[in-house]
């Protein structure tokens, strides 16, 4: 079966191998490639002078020694805080990018913009052009880095869908949302990211997406019962703090062989 199946999971790395190292550091992100994740997710916000960096939380307070919102920051201030990486500073979309194609083998990367924000539809605005730069804006099969974008916010899936209407889009979703009782996506969106509390509350969602032609991706998936869960539910894509016992835990159920990197 082709990775990316309900029979071949992907295994993301949510925020880098984030058990391991501090969430976004390049080091949570370089071990989770050595690990042998399929691919690699981040969180997006912009800066104040309009640089894309990849922080979760709209305020820095728990993942750096600074304090006040990111958006309040410039690049340069951000880069002389301290993430809990040998090295100051915050890691950019623009650095992962280029760590994922230095990778050396496929890599999937799932983008997050983070909302509500100051900036609106700048973010999304700015990740088009940053793809555009890199040649990841849309789908190529000869290519080996691979982008998806997602959002819990409809519009941002929007404004993907109408700039970039190739690229795939992920609608996230948490409970309630209407979703888990329709199976309905945003026009032109075909992926589900469900929390993976929905998998245990709402077993029959994965099918019901599935029956109206649409993949699940399922976050946050740490603990084993919730990857036997997530493959019994034939899920397309998890995302783990822990890639690597992820696989591990896919290859003795035998979902994947020891071969697959």
């Amino acid at each position: 079966m082709q990775l990316g199946s309900p029979d071949r999971p992907f295994v993301f790395a949510h925020r880098g191998s984030s058990v391991a190292h501090p969430e976004h550091t390049l080091e949570a992100y370089l071990l989770a490639i050595e690990e042998g994740a399929d691919g690699l997710e981040c969180d997006v916000r912009l800066t104040r002078d309009g640089h894309l960096v990849c922080v979760h939380d709209p305020r820095l307070d728990r993942t750096s020694d600074g304090r006040g919102r990111v958006s309040g920051h410039t690049l340069a201030e951000l880069d002389r805080l301290d993430f809990g990486s040998w090295r100051p500073g915050v890691l950019t979309l623009s650095r992962l990018l280029s760590v994922a194609m230095d990778a050396g083998r496929p890599i999937q990367l799932l983008i997050e913009t983070k909302h509500p924000t100051r900036y609106r539809g700048a973010v999304e605005a700015a990740v088009v052009a940053l793809l555009r730069r890199y040649g990841l804006e849309r789908p190529d099969a000869n290519r080996s880095v691979q982008v998806t974008v997602m959002s819990f916010a409809p519009t941002a899936i929007w404004r993907f869908r109408r700039a970039v209407p190739g690229l795939p889009t992920v609608m996230l979703i948490e409970p309630p949302a209407i979703t888990s009782r329709t199976g309905l996506l945003p026009f032109g969106c075909s992926i589900a990211g469900l929390d993976v509390q929905l998998l245990h509350s709402l077993p029959s969602l994965p099918e019901r997406l599935h029956r109206r032609g649409n993949r699940v991706y399922a976050w946050t998936v740490n603990e084993p019962d919730d990857v036997e869960l997530a493959v019994k539910l034939g899920v397309e894509g998890i995302i783990s703090d822990r890639p690597g016992a992820v696989l591990s835990q896919l290859r003795a159920l035998g979902v994947r062989d020891s071969g697959t990197l």
